[in-house]
C-alpha cells in the first residue's frame, strides 16, 4: 500500500491533470503490453500491437519492466508551461516530452538506469544509456517515437476521450464535495482517509506532500493499479487507471466503412442536443428529461455518436456517463462559429 499524507496546505494544491500525458501513457502501455492479466481490457489491443511492433519500439521493453522498478526521468514532471507550445488540446508535445527525457542530467540518468540495471541482464545500449552516450541518447528517442507511432498513436483519439470523461467526473466529484469529495471519488484503488489516501501498490510505502500538493494524472494504460514516481524528492503526482470498456481493435476499411455509416446519420436537431450535452457530461435519464423525449429514442442517438467517435460511454459507482471526445467537441464548435455552414 501507497500512502499518501496531506498537510493542510496540500488540499488546496490539488489538481487534476489538464489531460493524457504522452510519456505516461507510452510507459504504461509498454508495461501493460508485456503483462498477460487484465485481458478483458487489453486483449485485442495486445494482439493488434504485438503483430506489428518493430524490433526500435520493443526496446523500450528493456526500460520498463511490467512489475517492479521503473526510471522516474521516462516519465518527467517539469515540462514547458502547456498553450502555446501545446498540441491541439494545449498539452505538452511529444516531442517537448522527449527533449525533456533527453535532457535528463547525466548525474540522474546514470542513478536510475544503473538502478533499474542491478540484479538483472541488460542489452548493451542500456549501458551506454547509463553513460549518457549521444548515440545512446538518439536511439532512445527514436525509440519512443516509433513505439508511440505504432503501440499508441493509432489509439490516441480513444485514450484522450476516455482521460476527459474521466476529468468530468473528477470534476462532479469536486463540486459535490470539495476536495475531499475529489479523493473520495478515486476509488475502488484508492481510499481517502483524511489526512491520508491509501492507494493499492506493490509494496508498502509512505509519501509525504509537505506542501508541494499532488497532480492527479488519470490514464488510459495505467494498469492494474495506481502508479507514483519512485523518488519522493520530485513533484508528487498519482497516475491512476481510467474506468473504461475494452479497447476492441478492428481492420482499417472495417473501421473507415463503420465510422462513414455513422457519421452519415449524424442528422436532426436532437441528436446535435444530445451532442451539446455531452460536453459537459450527461446521463441518458438526464438528457431524455431535458429534451422531453423518451430514454429508448435517447439512447439510439447515443449509440450513434459512440459509433461515429463522437462521445465514450463510461460507468462509475452505478452511474453511465456520456461524454464528447475532441471531435465530438470540434464538430459542435464548428457548427457554432459556423464553418459548417
Amino acid at each position: 500500500m501507497l500512502r499518501v499524507v496531506f498537510g493542510s496546505e496540500d488540499l488546496a494544491r490539488v489538481r487534476v491533470a489538464m489531460g493524457p500525458d504522452h510519456m505516461w501513457e507510452i510507459a504504461n502501455s509498454v508495461q501493460t503490453l508485456q503483462r498477460r492479466d487484465g485481458a478483458s481490457a487489453f486483449g485485442d489491443w495486445r494482439r493488434a500491437v504485438r503483430g506489428r511492433i518493430s524490433r526500435e519500439g520493443r526496446r523500450l521493453a528493456s526500460l520498463l519492466p511490467p512489475r517492479g522498478y521503473s526510471p522516474d526521468f521516462l516519465t518527467p514532471t517539469e515540462l514547458p508551461a502547456p498553450g502555446a507550445a501545446g498540441d491541439s488540446y494545449g498539452f505538452g508535445t511529444l516531442d517537448a516530452e522527449i527533449d525533456t527525457v533527453l535532457s535528463t542530467p547525466r548525474p540522474r540518468l546514470a542513478a536510475e538506469v544503473t538502478r533499474l540495471a542491478a540484479g538483472r541482464e541488460a542489452p548493451g545500449w542500456v549501458g551506454r544509456l547509463a553513460r549518457g552516450e549521444a548515440e545512446a541518447l538518439r536511439g532512445l528517442g527514436a525509440a519512443i517515437r516509433t513505439y508511440q507511432e505504432e503501440a499508441v498513436a493509432p489509439y490516441w483519439p480513444r485514450v484522450h476521450a476516455h482521460v476527459e470523461a474521466d476529468r468530468v467526473s473528477r470534476l462532479r466529484a469536486m463540486l459535490d464535495g470539495g476536495v475531499d469529495g475529489l479523493l473520495a471519488s478515486l476509488g475502488p484503488q484508492i481510499r481517502w482517509r483524511a489526512p491520508v489516501l491509501e492507494v493499492a501498490y506493490p509494496v508498502r510505502r509512505t509519501l509525504r506532500l509537505e506542501g508541494r500538493g499532488l497532480v492527479l494524472q488519470p490514464s488510459f494504460f495505467c494498469w492494474p493499479t495506481p502508479v507514483s514516481l519512485a523518488d519522493d524528492d520530485l513533484p508528487p503526482v498519482l497516475v491512476y487507471p481510467v474506468r473504461h470498456e475494452a479497447l476492441r481493435v478492428s481492420g482499417a476499411d472495417d473501421a473507415r466503412t463503420a465510422r462513414d455509416a455513422a457519421l452519415g446519420s449524424l442528422m436532426g436537431s436532437t441528436r446535435a442536443a444530445v451532442l451539446v450535452a455531452a460536453l459537459t457530461g450527461c446521463g441518458t435519464g438526464d438528457v431524455a428529461r431535458r429534451l422531453g423525449v423518451s430514454h429508448p429514442a435517447v439512447s439510439q442517438h447515443i449509440a450513434v455518436l459512440r459509433g461515429a467517435g463522437l462521445l465514450v460511454t463510461v460507468r462509475e459507482a452505478g452511474r453511465t456517463l456520456h461524454v464528447a471526445t475532441a471531435q465530438g467537441r470540434a464538430l459542435t464548435h464548428a457548427a457554432r462559429d459556423g464553418s459548417l455552414q
